[in-house]
């Protein structure tokens, strides 16, 4: 009789956990057609480099025009202009609009040069080839801006986000061919045994031969994980033949995965083929079922030895060797489709519609889950990337209260709470800090509206500028940036300062009243307005373009870029990165501001240590320092 081998060591399950954790798994770079990325991780942060939309474009049927040329028009006093053309989607502006003058406009079509506003085709009468306008606009209104979407130097997507529909929607809008992901390991899988047969052949009962089971169940299982299952022949108890194969597997493959022939039997072979060709880890988990199981190298290759019996396979595959996979190719845990969880702020709603509400999901500070609104209207793909999941909201609900118990149905099973979920001022710095947090989730809505929401109590971060916000929170850091007029290369105008904005004929592309850089920019024209005597209104009243915004840090920067403006309010990182002239008009802090409740969460600590270890990246921006 044969000598029995029997188990070297039944460990417990957190010695396999982290046998197979030291086993390397593969998970590098590659490139794959945007076609080909649905289900696949992000290995890069994803920059905008275009603004989406591209140009400034009317949001409905009506008429293009100077803004300034409606003030104090009403229905008993309508401006009258002059209709000098028209301007359809899908085509470039043949018609400029000068003062006292309007272009017919269509919904989604490009802004005509001296335009800045549209009038809908309701508030207006035409005859005679002119314009009664019957409302005053102001400038911006019913323009979608370049950028409003997604502008151009903007963080669009982060490294470690998982690629659904969504995203690719978003990768589509900004022109991405290619995109950079985690590779999946590749899994060869054999099924081992004398009795297999795998299905479709002719199978002998009498004999004892069962089909395979195993190969079909862990391939398709290793593919729900991430990975790329690649069957093998299956193999006998014939030591050479065992070998052969778990060698080309371990040749080809990141990590070979067998069934069977892993209890101590005389007639199981393949620990001993694991012990000549590369290194056993252990052999037997004190887990059940699962008990007779294998991890080690093999040929340079991770191995792991499933038991043969396919609910122990599952089972053991699904508990140890599935997160290594999942990790791997940089995807999170599972979980279910649906999850329960309660408003964060209340909502209302009376359009007595069934109302399918876009949500974001955050731990609070006790690990309970609160569901907060995201809506960027339905224009905007970021809504999308934004939400975990959809709230039904029955047509008649009025309301949802803050506190109150809802249903999330969740984008994809995978989805899970943001570690970290942050909004405020978006700035170049903090893009790269969160690259070294795990699965971060920010809002750039800049500093008052981040402090505001912070005050509310969803987000568990706040960026702001502000200065003392007023509200108990911990301050977790932060650093300076300087600021200014980003001009043209070579400052072909010699601008000088703000002043020069108020005396002479110069556009100015300005940032939205919620963004930090615009309250810098206002309390420095409050300055110029002490020393000059006047009032900062009448400063600001006087610069061209001080009242028509854009969206992000570097969104003024690209419009000066692009000849659209003779300056732009930005930081001087932005104006070095795009080789553009670069005004300074002062500094401004920028602190990180933490919900009190929950500074202890795991994603916030890990900006913390970002922040406090973060010279590197400070010292590759110009203008920032710590």
């Amino acid at each position: 009789m044969s000598e029995r081998k029997e188990f070297h060591e039944l460990v417990p399950p957190e010695r396999a956990h982290e046998a197979i954790a030291s086993l390397d798994l593969g998970g590098e770079t590659e490139q794959v057609p945007l076609q080909a990325a649905r289900g696949r991780v992000l290995a890069e942060r994803i920059d905008a480099d275009i603004d989406v939309p591209g140009f400034d474009r009317a949001t409905m049927d009506g008429y293009a025009v100077r803004a300034r040329d409606t003030f104090g028009a009403d229905e008993a006093d309508p401006a009258n202009l002059e209709l000098v053309g028209a301007v359809h989607a899908g085509e470039e502006p043949a018609v400029v609009v000068e003062p006292g003058t309007a272009a017919e406009i269509s919904t989604g079509a490009v802004m005509p040069d001296g335009a800045d506003a549209v009038v809908m085709v309701e508030r207006t009468d035409e005859r005679d080839g002119t314009v009664a306008v019957r409302t005053s606009l102001a400038p911006g209104d019913n323009v979608m801006l370049a950028g409003t979407d997604v502008a151009a130097g903007e963080r669009a997507l982060g490294p470690g986000t998982e690629l659904t529909a969504r995203e690719i929607g978003l990768l589509s809008a900004l022109g991405r061919a290619t995109v950079p992901v985690r590779e999946r390991p590749t899994v060869g899988i054999i099924s081992t045994g004398d009795e297999l047969v795998r299905p479709g052949g002719d199978l002998d009962s009498a004999a004892g031969q069962i089909y395979d089971v195993n190969s079909y169940t862990i391939a398709a299982a290793v593919e729900e994980a991430g990975g790329e299952a690649d069957l093998y022949p299956h193999a006998g108890d014939d030591y050479d033949e065992m070998e052969r194969i778990l060698v080309r597997a371990a040749d080809e493959c990141d990590l070979v995965l067998s069934s069977g022939s892993t209890s101590a039997s005389a007639v199981d072979v393949i620990y001993r083929v694991v012990e000549q060709r590369g290194e056993l880890l252990l052999h037997g988990v004190a887990v059940k079922p699962g008990k007779p199981m294998l991890i080690g190298r093999l040929d340079g290759s991770a191995y792991v030895g499933l038991p043969g019996y396919p609910v122990s396979a599952l089972t053991i595959f699904r508990a140890f060797v599935a997160p290594a996979i999942r990790e791997a190719a940089g995807l999170p845990e599972p979980r279910t489709a649906t999850v329960r969880g309660s408003m964060a702020v209340e909502e209302r709603y009376d359009e007595g519609r069934l109302r399918l509400m876009p949500v974001g999901l955050v731990e609070d500070g006790d690990g309970g889950t609160l569901v907060y609104p995201v809506d960027k209207g339905s224009g905007a793909t970021t809504s999308l990337v934004e939400a975990d999941g959809i709230v039904a909201v029955d047509p008649d609900t009025a309301y949802l209260a803050a506190g109150e118990d809802v249903e999330v149905r969740l984008f994809s099973s995978e989805v899970r709470p943001p570690t970290l979920f942050g909004v405020g001022e978006d700035d170049p710095a903090l893009s790269r800090l969160l690259d070294r947090v795990e699965r971060p989730r920010y809002l750039g809505v800049g500093s008052r509206e981040g402090v505001r929401r912070l005050r509310n109590g969803v987000p568990d971060v706040a960026v702001t500028t502000a200065g003392d916000p007023g509200i108990d929170a911990v301050d977790l850091g932060g650093w300076a940036r300087e600021w200014g007029l980003v001009v043209p290369a070579g400052n072909p105008d010699d601008v000088t300062g703000l002043a020069d904005l108020v005396d002479r004929d110069l556009r100015l592309i300005n940032r939205g009243t919620d963004s930090g850089l615009r309250r810098s920019l206002d309390d420095a024209f409050a300055a110029l307005a002490d020393e000059r005597g006047t009032g900062r209104r009448d400063l600001t009243d006087a610069v061209d373009g001080y009242d028509l915004t854009v969206k992000a840090h570097e969104s003024p920067a690209r419009k000066v870029a692009a000849g659209s403006a003779d300056a732009g309010l930005g930081l001087r990182t932005t104006a070095v990165k795009l080789d553009l002239g670069f005004v300074p008009v002062g500094e401004e802090a920028v602190r990180v501001l933490a919900n009190p409740d929950r500074a202890d969460k795991p994603g916030v600590e890990g900006l913390r240590r970002a922040i406090e270890t973060g010279d590197d990246v400070f010292g590759a921006l110009a203008g920032i320092s710590r």
